[in-house]
């Protein structure tokens, strides 16, 4: 039997609409990690905030990893080792918050279990907290708070002044920074050359696969890259249209009809 690694997008893919996991998703995954198959959660989520998820497909039992941060941070759930890890410079975290400031965007980044917000708080800081069950804490000087090292901040905004501040963004920090939105009103501030797809190579060398043997799902922006870096790339059926087209496979059924075991039917077992 050829291992296979069935690398899973969160949110839109491995969950409802209502944000859980599918008892027949869940057999479906447990199975293929019985009979030898590695599952990997890939998501823009803290590692906190992907916990839930790991603990229901047993990924610490059966030798899973989470790949947090849309790159920045990968563990090993069995062992808790953080196989792969990038960090934003320090020195651009004032410039960032003068941005948030000047535009009037949400800012937050995350320390331990919880989020820090260093600006006003919006109703879409509310929804990434609701998302990940994970508090926020407001701080009154973010710049001085934040003397840890973060592996991604986040901003937000209405669809339409996030479309407009993240072309500023990108142009302003082209050289230091890797910045696109994974929701419309999500900005996601990433180190330079770190998405779900270079991290996921990193991690291959590691565990010895390459990526023909991998099988990437997922149904947003942040997706395309590790649907097109993998052996096959899979877009869920309700997924964006630039994510079915670089897609090699689209599902016929969407993530609240389990379009995740079509997947481990067709391509796992």
């Amino acid at each position: 039997m050829t291992e296979k690694i069935l690398v899973l997008d969160i949110d839109g893919t491995l969950t409802t609409t209502e944000k859980e996991i599918s008892p027949e998703t869940k057999r479906g995954l447990i199975n293929i990690q019985e009979r030898g198959h590695l599952v990997m959660l890939a998501s823009g989520r803290p590692t906190p905030g992907m916990m839930k998820y790991a603990k229901e497909l047993e990924l610490e039992k059966y030798g899973g990893y989470l790949l947090s941060f849309n790159g920045a941070r990968i563990i090993n759930c069995a062992t808790g080792e953080i196989v792969f890890q990038k960090t934003l410079p320090r020195h651009v975290i004032p410039s960032l918050y003068k941005f948030a400031k000047e535009h009037d965007l949400g800012l937050l980044t995350y320390y331990g279990d919880y989020i820090v917000s260093g600006n006003k708080m919006d109703e879409y800081v509310e929804i990434e907290s609701r998302i990940n069950g994970i508090p926020v804490r407001q701080v009154g000087d973010f710049v001085d708070f934040v003397d840890f090292d973060v592996n991604k901040c986040l901003m937000t905004a209405p669809p339409e002044k996030a479309e407009e501040c993240v072309k500023l963004l990108q142009e302003k920090y082209k050289d230091t920074l890797s910045i696109y939105r994974s929701e419309p009103f999500f900005i996601e501030i990433m180190p330079k050359n770190v998405d779900k797809a270079t991290s996921l190579d990193r991690m291959l060398e590691t565990v010895g696969l390459s990526r023909e043997n991998v099988i990437c799902c997922g149904d947003g922006y942040n997706d395309i890259t590790m649907i097109e870096y993998a052996g096959v790339g899979v877009a869920m059926q309700n997924a964006r249209d630039e994510v079915k087209q670089a897609a090699d496979y689209v599902t016929e059924k969407t993530n609240d009809q389990d379009g995740i075991v079509e997947v481990v039917e067709k391509f796992v077992l």
